[in-house]
């Protein structure tokens, strides 16, 4: 009986390592065992020393100079001190996508979602981007229905909030229409793309960009989408209408940007609404086949002058040119200004190695229409490619010291 006793006793100790961080030591290799000892170390110390709102405060600084990794550092810090604190995981989640690590990105939206299923349309947003097709529709729909409520409550207490700082009545971000409107526009894309071969799959993008249009009714996002679906039911006169109008949203404020400082430029680019590049670069196709030549070459020229080692760009100033040809006195300059952006394409689509063969067949097809009869050689323009510029970013491995430097600074 004693010696039973002795041996319950001896097991006893090992009872205390189902607690704290020894437990999952124990497969560890003895140098993953010191990792993990540091980090309890310097999540001891960050808790001591520094406050989640300090932590956020210095994330959103870092942030704010395009320093993501030491931001997602503060971040994690944050989240060591509270793990279950919705705006540490939101702002997690978003320095995630913005490394480019969606599986993490996604993980700690998700572990939001779990928490708070109700509240914050954001973590909604994201899953839906990084989806498709009916669950991608799923996520943004009960974003969408979050931020319609939020937008009620806000109305509804408007006066009472008059002057006060755009926060809602849960203490979030505010919600406006311009948000609103983005997630409708998100679900028309996909039932244009992924689920357009669906029963109804038209109708529920109509209603979808209708509802975008009912919250913002300014949006070019909208109207272009709205001009995409009346082009795609061979309603042209209509659509054209709707592209024009989405064109002149931003257009004009892009004129004036070219007089002013390109930091003046960025903050008049978001307070003008201008669409990304890649949507302009939509808007210029769907204008050459409105047959809206002149707008088409404004929008392309403008986007080569923020970038002009876009294949893409290039092509469509061929394109555009190319059509242009037979043109009554004009038509010999659109003819030599198509061979020279479509000659640029082919010298531009070897140097950056793309991969779209039906874009270079094209082009070699409209080449060999545009040169003289026997010319068979490239023209040769002056070579304004400039040295390849490659890995030019410097990597930064930040210990916690340097956390520390950061924090007093």
């Amino acid at each position: 009986m004693g010696g039973q006793q002795k041996s319950k006793k001896k097991n006893k100790p090992k009872k205390t390592r189902s607690n704290g961080v020894g437990a999952g030591l124990v497969a560890l290799t003895a140098q993953e065992r010191m990792k993990v000892k540091m980090h309890e170390k310097a999540k001891k110390k960050t808790s001591e020393k520094y406050t989640v709102e300090q932590l956020l405060e210095k994330t959103e600084e870092s942030m704010d100079n395009f320093d993501f990794p030491m931001a997602r550092l503060f971040c994690q810090r944050a989240l060591d001190i509270e793990p279950t604190n919705l705006e540490v995981l939101d702002m997690m989640g978003n320095i995630c996508a913005e490394m480019g690590e969606a599986d993490k990105a996604k993980q700690v939206f998700l572990r939001a979602v779990e928490l708070s299923p109700e509240e914050g349309h954001s973590k909604y947003m994201y899953l839906g981007q990084i989806h498709t097709g009916q669950e991608a529709i799923g996520y943004f729909s009960k974003g969408i229905d979050i931020m319609i409520k939020a937008l009620h409550t806000q109305n509804a207490s408007a006066a009472a909030a008059e002057g006060a700082s755009a926060m809602d009545a849960e203490g979030g971000p505010a919600v406006c229409g311009k948000d609103v409107a983005v997630a409708f526009c998100s679900v028309a894309e996909i039932y244009f793309t992924d689920l357009c071969m669906e029963e109804g799959a038209a109708d529920r993008c109509k209603e979808a960009i209708a509802k975008a249009l009912e919250y913002d009714p300014r949006s070019s996002e909208a109207l272009q989408l709205m001009a995409s679906y009346l082009f795609s039911t061979q309603n042209m006169e209509e659509g054209k209408d709707y592209l024009k109008r989405s064109v002149s949203s931003w257009l004009p404020s892009l004129k004036q940007q070219s007089e002013t400082t390109p930091a003046e430029q960025e903050e008049d680019s978001e307070q003008s609404g201008l669409p990304p590049y890649e949507s302009r670069i939509t808007t210029a196709k769907l204008l050459t086949e409105a047959e809206e030549p002149e707008m088409a070459m404004e929008v392309l020229e403008r986007l080569l002058e923020e970038d002009d080692e876009v294949v893409q760009v290039w092509y469509l100033l061929g394109w555009v040119c190319y059509l242009q040809r037979d043109k009554p006195e004009e038509g010999e300059s659109f003819r030599d200004s198509a061979l020279t952006y479509l000659t640029r394409v082919k010298k531009l689509y070897a140097k950056l190695r793309c991969d779209d063969p039906a874009m270079l067949e094209h082009v070699e097809q409209l080449l060999s229409e545009l040169k003289p009869a026997g010319d068979t050689a490239d023209n040769n323009d002056d070579d304004e490619d400039g040295p390849p510029i490659d890995d030019i970013g410097d990597d930064f491995v930040h210990s916690s010291d340097e956390e520390d430097d950061a924090m007093e600074h």
